[in-house]
């Protein structure tokens, strides 16, 4: 396992394995007393910081008009969502917007580059992404690939469930009745063919972070309700997208569905 991160090891390959199914607290009930307690004996460091001796300069009013600021400031985690399905052209939207490729840039030797609408380093784009589609209207309950240079979905499993949902995230139960989940996957070599050194890591972390805010701004912008958890059962999902969790791993799990209507 570690042989096929020996030129990230020791500081990626220890972090990446020794980070992998972990056991979260189900109790969430025990957890929030357990923080309450902590406040008391033990108060979280400030939420900003300032130097009070520093010379200021101030600045004008921001520009919040337009709809891009309305996005921003409507992106939320939401928990709760409608049992209506997420139509097939808002799915198709998401996708194409947060993980197609726009298009291609040839270098130097003929090798041809992606380009997304999120960064990458080296424009190397290891993220791949898996979706769990439970209610997404016209798409049949599944376990797709997203074929992101073709814009398509590859099945990879028939049915997808509530419980499904559930294992896949655990403690986050909350989460059960989104329409659609989407798991994010590294494919390391991608990233260690240019960067072969473990600081790249940091690079596919950040990378699948970049990628997961552009899918909840486009998310908010339609209308629908995002989310986001890193609370991963990593070896189920593993298994079930049939990637050996070594040189395909999944990383960062994001999910929408439908508003209520009441929110």
């Amino acid at each position: 396992m570690m042989d096929e991160w020996s030129v990230w090891n020791p500081a990626a390959g220890f972090f990446h394995f020794s980070t992998k199914d972990v056991r979260f607290n189900r109790d969430r009930a025990s957890t929030a007393r357990r923080l309450v307690a902590k406040v008391r004996t033990d108060p979280p460091p400030p939420s900003v910081k300032a130097y009070r001796s520093a010379r200021t300069v101030a600045l004008p009013a921001i520009d919040a008009t337009g709809e891009f600021p309305k996005v921003l400031f409507g992106r939320r985690t939401w928990r709760e969502f409608a049992r209506r399905p997420v139509t097939r052209q808002n799915l198709s939207t998401l996708l194409g917007l947060t993980w197609r490729i726009q298009w291609w840039n040839t270098i130097p030797g003929g090798y041809r580059q992606p380009r997304k609408t999120s960064p990458s380093g080296g424009s190397l784009h290891p993220i791949e992404l898996y979706v769990l589609a439970r209610n997404v209207e016209g798409v049949k309950p599944g376990l797709y690939h997203y074929a992101a240079d073709r814009h398509r979905l590859e099945l990879i499993r028939a049915g997808a469930t509530r419980a499904q949902i559930v294992r896949y995230l655990p403690t986050q139960t909350f989460y059960g009745n989104a329409a659609a989940v989407m798991l994010m996957t590294a494919v390391f070599a991608r990233t260690r063919w240019k960067y072969e050194f473990p600081r790249a890591y940091r690079v596919i972390l950040a990378e699948a972070g970049h990628l997961c805010q552009t899918f909840c701004l486009t998310a908010t912008w339609l209308g629908l309700a995002p989310f986001c958890t890193m609370a991963l059962a990593d070896s189920k999902i593993e298994k079930d997208l049939g990637i050996d969790g070594i040189n395909e791993s999944v990383l960062y799990a994001a999910g929408v569905g439908v508003r209520p209507t009441l929110a």
